[in-house]
């Protein structure tokens, strides 16, 4: 995993609004992988203590054996985990070479503190995404 720059996290649209040194604050919470195409980022089911965001490239999201959506370059997910009972939701695999920025549960709940507009943006994507789910 490598740092993340703020020039890195400027184009991700729930961080638009931010400031230079909020954005440098930020990126320094954050980390960077590169990921191959197939590569399992959420499993359904499992443990969840990381919020991700996609910077390039494409993810497929399944439950219960259904593709419920594909993300893309400033796309995010795992807050479902972070802010519920704990447990992913849904799958989550690459589907292309990807660079993701990942943020621990520590971090996550830094961001929430510091940035309640984000925090409110990332939840209301949460009860959105809840809502797709399969029964």
């Amino acid at each position: 995993m490598t740092t993340v720059s703020a020039a890195e996290i400027a184009g991700i649209p729930i961080f638009e609004n931010l400031d230079a040194e909020q954005l440098a604050q930020l990126a320094s919470w954050f980390e960077s992988k590169d990921v191959s195409p197939g590569v399992k980022l959420a499993g359904e089911g499992a443990s969840g203590y990381s919020f991700f965001v996609i910077a390039e490239g494409e993810a497929q999201v399944t439950a219960a054996g259904e593709e419920i959506a594909t993300l893309g370059a400033g796309d995010f997910f795992g807050e479902m985990a972070l802010l519920g009972e704990g447990r992913r939701l849904a799958t989550v695999t690459t589907t292309t070479p990807s660079r993701v920025l990942v943020l621990f549960g520590t971090e996550f709940r830094r961001l929430q503190a510091e940035h309640p507009d984000i925090s409110e943006t990332i939840e209301a994507a949460m009860r959105e995404r809840a809502e797709a789910l399969p029964s």
